[in-house]
Parts: structure tokens; sequence; C-alpha cells
């Protein structure tokens, strides 16, 4: 590595002056017949993953990676894990849970745990350089702090420092022949330095590649270039800093996230946002009513962070980490009782699906603010996230989306195209004791319209709910299964009916180990936002596994 790259790195370990380390919990897994899962899930607490033995695979905001033998794996809080490891030796494989305090060092009352945005200067994977040396640091912590000696256990958290210290030293050693490896490192880098003026040949040399092998690998690997990467992150941040700080004046904005040219700006986050950044600002501070679970999703895609929307949506906790939207209003399941939430909050706009609100209660809607009810069944996703648009004034940032969700489409078309060949899907959801194949109006549109992927003999792309029974699975002759389990007992307990059966053994696809699985939700929400996040799981899916 060159000179250039350690000193990059040691400056962005300034941020550890600020910062307080606690383990929470170590959890040591070496069973020869044990398998450790953790299930998708947004993370409260920073995480590290030693696969000291075994195999496995993680994934982190939909990336997926196999867990080497000697990897260590980094998360940080808000980030989307999931994460399962098997076939230890007497190593074993070590989870670890810890705490960041932030210490800006004016006061006692000015600590806090870092929950969101954390400032830990290593995520992802490193290879640390004595594996042995790190095991034995692991074993040590486990022993001390399942002792009764306070003074055992004090003397855990401190090797557990240790245990820091070796991450972020050995970080620091990205080795030149790791591609991979080096490009994840670089993303990671525009993301901490995006304020900084940043070229290709800079970042090029982050990386310990060539300017033009560089250019190619990074656009081969995410979609785009590394310069619209920068620009894509920069617009992002200024999004968030006009939803959060409304009084920020733009030419602040602009000079906090990188950029010294007022014009620049403007026609730069216009072209990534489809509107003005004064539009922007506008609608931002619009409080807009999402009135059932599939509202949210939409209005995210249209870069909207609802005021309001349904408090028990099984997927709340993504979207507030995600989106950071803790101070969106929960609204009540009882009709009444959300209605008059609604109208205490005095919202600008209420959006809404035609089909679920009786003609009544819109007409009751309508009197608290102007309402859009989505025209449901006879318009597909897209056009449901253009009538909304239109409604809401923002026509273009809709086109820019779909825009974007075209190219993406293309691109991960092309990345697993290799891997699936001419193989057959099915996409199976298994709700309580019923079997549903899913074709129209659900995410069987990504893969069988924007993936080309070839749909299994007998999915009838017309029908939105066919159901099937299991003795009729084999009909299908399907090279390989998508499989959606919802989480209830029952769902649970007629997959394990299946899964032990003799007809579901005996299928093409599960003999050939071509059985994948979804947990039910997001995916199973028919919206553009879904769409998006199901082009990054086609990725983790089939890409990276091939």
């Amino acid at each position: 590595m060159v000179d250039i790259e350690k000193n990059i790195k040691h400056n962005e370990y300034a941020s550890l002056e600020g910062m307080l380390f606690k383990l929470r919990e170590i959890e040591h897994i070496k069973s020869l017949s044990s398998e450790w899962k953790l299930r998708l899930q947004f993370v409260q607490s920073h995480m590290i993953f030693v696969a000291s033995s075994g195999r496995g695979w993680l994934t982190i905001d939909g990336q997926f990676t196999e867990m080497r033998q000697g990897g260590v794996y980094v998360c940080t809080p808000g980030q989307l894990i999931e994460a399962a490891a098997h076939s230890f030796d007497e190593r074993g494989f070590y989870h670890m849970r810890f705490d960041i305090i932030e210490d800006d060092g004016s006061s006692i009352d000015s600590m806090r745990i870092i929950k969101r945005n954390s400032k830990f200067p290593v995520k992802g994977e490193v290879t640390v350089s004595s594996l042995v040396s790190f095991n034995t640091l692991c074993k040590s912590i486990c022993q001390c702090l399942q002792d009764e000696d306070r003074l055992k256990r004090f003397r855990g958290q401190i090797l557990f420092q240790e245990v820091l210290h070796t991450i972020l030293q050995d970080a620091l050693l990205v080795k030149g022949n790791d591609s991979e490896a080096a490009l994840e490192y670089v993303k990671g880098y525009i993301e901490q330095h995006y304020q900084q003026e940043l070229t290709i040949d800079h970042l090029a040399k982050v990386a310990g590649i060539s300017t033009r092998h560089f250019m190619r690998l990074f656009k081969k690997r995410y979609g785009c270039s590394a310069i619209d990467y920068l620009a894509f992150f920069r617009i992002k941040e200024a999004q968030q800093l006009m939803r959060t700080s409304g009084q920020n004046r733009l030419r602040d904005i602009a000079r906090h996230v990188g950029y010294h040219d007022d014009i620049y700006f403007r026609r730069k986050f216009k072209q990534v946002s489809g509107m003005p950044p004064a539009a922007f600002m506008k609608i931002s501070r619009q409080k807009i009513v999402a009135y059932h679970f599939p509202n949210i999703g939409q209005l995210i895609t249209l870069q909207i962070n609802p005021f309001a929307a349904p408090a028990d949506h099984p997927w709340t906790d993504y979207y507030k980490r995600k989106y950071q939207m803790d101070s969106v209003l929960p609204l009540s399941s009882n009709q009444s009782i959300k209605r008059e939430e609604i109208r205490l909050a005095e919202p600008d706009f209420i959006i809404a699906i035609d089909i679920l609100v009786p003609a009544e209660e819109q007409a009751m809607l309508k009197e608290i603010a102007p309402a859009f009810f989505v025209p449901w069944l006879e318009n597909d996703w897209r056009t449901h996230l253009r009538l909304i648009a239109q409604f809401l004034g923002k026509s273009a940032a809709s086109e820019v989306w779909l825009e974007k969700y075209d190219r993406k489409a293309l691109f991960v078309r092309e990345q697993i195209k290799h891997a699936f060949k001419d193989e057959s899907l099915l996409i199976l959801r298994i709700t309580g004791d019923r079997y549903h194949v899913l074709g129209s109006r659900s995410i069987g549109t990504v893969f069988y319209d924007d993936l080309h992927v070839v749909p299994a003999r007998g999915v009838d792309r017309m029908i939105m709910d066919q159901q099937v029974t299991p003795d009729q699975l084999a009909d299908f002759d399907a090279d390989r299964f998508l499989l959606i389990v919802d989480e209830d007992a029952l769902s649970q307990s007629s997959w394990r009916t299946l899964m032990n059966s003799e007809l579901w053994r005996g299928l093409k696809a599960v003999k050939n180990s071509r059985v994948d699985f979804l947990p039910s939700y997001p995916w199973v929400e028919y919206t553009a936002f879904t769409h998006d996040l199901m082009l990054d799981e086609a990725l983790k899916l089939w890409r990276n596994r091939a």
C-alpha cells in the first residue's frame, strides 16, 4: 500500500478520541452439531463476528458475504443484518455485542450511546494478521466475563479493548490483490469523506488499483461510477439535512456536503432528486399521512418521510432506523380513532388505498385534508407511484426514480444471468395452511418482468393469488424455489410438515439444493420501494453465491 493510504486511514482514527467502549455480550459457539443464526433485523448495538472455524454467510444492508475462516466482521447500529454459521470445530465461532459511548468532553450529560450513524472507523470484513492470537483473546474474554470475580470481569473489558485495537490495526492492511475488499473499503471511504474534494485518481490510490482498472471494477460491482456514487451520497446527506434542519441555508448545506459551486449543487440535486432543492425543502415541511402500510414505501420512494403512519406495521423498525423516522406519528388500527388522530394532526395531505377505505370514510378524510385514494386493482405499482407523485406535485421525482430503477434492474439482470442461466423459478409463500404461488402483483413482477427470469411451468401470470396444494408442486417442475414462510405458528408448522415430506424431498429444486428463503416482510408488499429492495436481494441470492 502506498503512503497516502496509511495517512488517510490514520487520520480516520482521530474519531476514536471521543469514544468509550463497553462489551455487553460475547457468545462462543463451538459444538459440532450447532448451527448459529441471527435473524434478519436492524441491529441496535455494534457487533463483531469472528469466524474462527466453520462456514457461514452474512448480509449487511443486502450485501451478501461468505464468511471466511479467519475473517472478522464489524457491524454498526442501524444496519440490516442477517447471518448464519455452522460446521464448527473446537475453535468455534464468536459473536460480540458492544456499545460505543460518544463523549465530546463538555460534560457528563453530553455522553450518549451511539444508536445510528456510527463513526467507528472500521466496518465490514477485516482479516486479522494472527488468528491464533485473536482467538486466544476472545477465549480469555469469555472466561473472564463468565467468572463471578468482579476483578476478572473488569479484566475481560480490558481485553476487549485489545480486540478492538487489533481490528483497527489490521484494518490498515488492505491487500492490494483483494480487489473486492478494496472496493468495499473505497465505498466506505467515500461515505466517510464525502465532504472533501474526491477525484477518481485519489480514490484509485486509496484502493491501491490503477485508475482505469478501478473505474471498471467499481462500475461492474456497484452499477455506477465512483463519482456518481459520491454524488448520490452527497445529495442523500443534503436531503437529510433539509428534512431535519429547516433553518439552514441552501448555500450552507451545499458547502457541508462538499459542493462549493451553488449552481452546480442545484443542478446535481435536481438530477438526483428530480426536483430543485428549494422545492424539496418545501415539500419536506409538509405533513403527509401514509394511511395504509404500502403507502409508507410509496412515499419513501418519492423521498418523503411520512408525518403519520400505521403503528403496527411488521416492518416499522426498518423504516424508523433506515430513514430516521423516529418522529412519525403512530396511527391506531381502529378506524374511528385513526381518523381522530389524523384530524388533530392537521395534515397537508392524506395518501390511502381506495379498496381499503369505505366511501363514507373517504368522504370524512377528505374533509380533514386533501386526500388521494390510490386506485389499486386497475393499476400496476409503477402507475401507483406516478399517480401519487402527480397528486403531490412530484411527477419529475417519480420519473427520475423509475429511470434509476430500470437502470439498476438491467445491471442486476446482467450480474445474475450467468448464475441463473435458463433455470425456471417458482416463488412460493406459505400462509397458515395455504400455499400461494406468487406471480401477478407481487415480487414475481421483479423476477419475471424486470430480471427476465423464466417462470416455472404452470405459473399463471394473470392470477393475483394462485393457490396450490403440496401435491401440485411437482407439476411446476421448477429448477429453483424462492420460499417465503410467514412467521406465525401455523405457517411454520405447515412448512415443517412440507419440509419433512417425501414429496418435498423429491422435488428437482430441493434435490439440487436450489431453494432460497426470504422473510415475509417487507417483500410481500407490492410497492416501488419493496421492488427496489428485491433487486438488492437478487444480487445477494445469485450473483454473490455463483
